[in-house]
């Protein structure tokens, strides 16, 4: 469930980690932890593979702290998808405009 959604996050993540944290191979354990953590939202989805782009979702998954994490990583690496995953990012624009 949720597939696409959980690579395209994780992409995001690392994509910020790399830059921010300077970690090229792994994650910092802070990352690690918001991507196990926005898994686990994922997998929770009362949409499933139905769930519309997060802006605009109904639903809010993420507690606060994590909501507010999560925002800084997809903000950061949202313009940086169409060069380092440039098929998700198209993706991405084709279901936010449905």
């Amino acid at each position: 469930m949720n597939t696409r959604e959980k690579k395209t996050v994780s992409k995001m993540i690392r994509i910020y980690c790399r830059s921010k944290h300077g970690l090229l191979r792994m994650l910092c354990s802070d990352c690690a932890q918001l991507e196990a953590y926005a898994h686990a939202r994922l997998e929770r989805c009362p949409f499933g593979e139905a769930k519309p782009v997060c802006h605009k979702c109904a639903v809010h998954c993420y507690r606060a702290e994590h909501r507010q994490k999560i925002r800084e990583v997809m903000r950061f690496s949202g313009p940086r998808m169409l060069l380092h995953h440039p098929v998700d990012a198209l993706q991405y624009l084709c279901k936010r405009l449905k």
